[in-house]
C-alpha cells in the first residue's frame, strides 16, 4: 500500500499548488470514509476503529454512532471518495519505517480532514490507535463543528447576532432560517421550527454570587428556575425541566480561550411527554458579576437526533464577545 500511497499523494501535491482550486468535501455530516484493505477491516485494526468511531453517542435518548464508516478499499480510493469531508487512510506496510498517525487539512477538497495511520503492521497500527483514540476522535469533532460554523457565518441571521450581542455583549453565529422566539432583560429564546423538528437556543444570565456556583446541582437549579419562567409547555402547568431519570454531565472545558462549564443532559416537559438532548455551556460574564448561560436543545421525535444535536452544538460553541467580533470583521476590511 505504501507505492499506492506514495504515487497518490505525490499526485495530490500538483493539486494542492493551489488552495483555491480544491472543490468542495461531499459526504454526509456525521460520516468518515475509511481506506483500509478488507483483511485488516474484517480483523483487529478495523475492531479498534469501530470501538472507537461508532460507539453510541452520548445523552441521546436512542443508541445512534458518534460517526458512520464508510469502508473503500484502496483500489477503490477513486476521485470520488478523495472528495469526502473525513477520510481516515489505513497505510499498514511493512516497508513503514516511521509509525504514527499524520493530520491533514484540504488535502483534495475543502473543508477536509484526513487521518493518516501509519503503520509496518495490524499490531502497531491497533496500537496507534488506542494511543491516539482521543485525538483522532475530536479532530473529526472539532472538524465537522468547524463546518458548521463556517456556515452559520456564511449565511448569517445577523440581525440575531446584533440583538444578542446587545443584551448580553457576546453572541453565537446564528445561520438563516432560526428567528427570535421570546426576550427578556436576562432570557433570549431563539430557535428553527419545521413540522416536526425544533432546534433552539437559549441564552440567559443570573448573578454570581456564592462559593462554587458553577457546580451541576447549582447550574441545573438555576436552570430549572430560569426555563420554568420563560419556556411555558401547550397546556396549563407545563414547561421545560430537566429530566431526572439520567443524572446530567459536567465538565469544565476551556476552548479558544473561553473556559466554561459544559452539560449535557435530557430536558423535558412537566406534565406533558415532550422531551430530547439539550447541551449548555456556563461561564463568567467578563466583569464577574454574571454568570452566562449558552443552552441548545433538539426536539425530533420522529428522527435521529444526532446531527440535529451537533448543529446546535456547534452554534453555541460560535460564540464570541462582541469586541473581539468588531476587532476580526474590522481585520478582515
Amino acid at each position: 500500500m505504501t507505492a499506492f500511497m506514495a504515487t497518490l499523494f505525490s499526485i495530490c501535491s500538483c493539486k494542492n499548488s493551489g488552495k483555491a482550486l480544491l472543490p468542495n468535501v461531499s459526504g454526509k455530516a456525521g460520516e468518515i470514509a475509511v481506506v483500509i484493505n478488507k483483511g485488516d477491516w474484517e480483523g483487529a485494526v478495523g475492531t479498534e476503529l469501530r470501538d472507537l468511531l461508532t460507539s453510541d453517542c452520548p445523552f441521546l435518548p436512542q443508541k445512534e454512532p458518534l460517526y458512520n464508516l464508510a469502508n473503500v478499499s484502496p483500489a477503490g480510493f477513486t476521485n470520488m471518495f478523495q472528495l469526502h469531508r473525513n477520510i481516515i487512510f489505513c497505510n499498514i506496510d511493512a516497508k513503514v519505517s516511521d509509525p504514527g498517525v499524520v493530520y491533514k487539512v484540504d488535502q483534495w477538497a475543502k473543508p477536509q480532514t484526513l487521518v493518516i495511520i501509519n503503520a509496518p503492521d495490524s499490531d502497531t497500527a491497533v496500537s496507534l490507535i488506542k494511543e491516539n483514540g482521543t485525538m483522532i476522535l475530536n479532530t473529526f469533532e472539532q472538524a465537522e463543528r468547524d463546518r458548521v460554523i463556517m456556515n452559520c457565518i456564511q449565511y448569517e441571521e445577523s440581525s440575531l447576532r446584533a440583538i444578542v450581542n446587545k443584551a448580553f455583549g457576546g453572541s453565537p453565529y446564528f445561520p438563516s432560517g432560526y428567528s427570535l422566539k421570546k426576550q427578556t432583560d436576562d432570557f433570549i429564546w431563539i430557535g428553527y421550527d419545521t413540522q416536526y423538528t425544533i432546534q433552539g437556543i437559549f441564552v440567559y444570565r443570573y448573578p454570581a454570587t456564592g462559593k462554587d456556583i458553577l457546580t451541576i446541582d447549582n447550574i441545573i437549579a438555576r436552570r430549572n428556575e430560569i426555563l420554568k419562567a420563560n419556556v411555558p409547555g401547550m397546556f396549563e402547568n407545563t414547561y421545560m425541566t430537566t429530566a431526572e431519570a439520567v443524572a446530567p454531565n459536567l465538565e469544565y472545558l476551556k476552548y479558544r480561550g473561553r473556559e466554561f462549564a459544559q452539560v449535557r443532559g435530557f430536558w423535558e416537559v412537566h406534565n406533558d411527554f415532550m422531551g430530547g438532548p439539550f447541551i449548555s455551556h456556563s461561564f463568567y460574564s467578563p466583569d464577574g458579576k454574571d454568570i452566562i448561560v449558552l443552552e441548545a436543545f433538539v426536539y425530533a421525535p420522529k428522527y435521529d437526533k444526532r446531527n440535529y444535536l451537533r448543529q446546535v452544538e456547534s452554534i453555541i460553541y460560535s460564540f464570541e464577545w462582541a469586541d473581539r467580533q468588531g476587532k476580526e470583521e474590522n481585520e478582515g476590511k
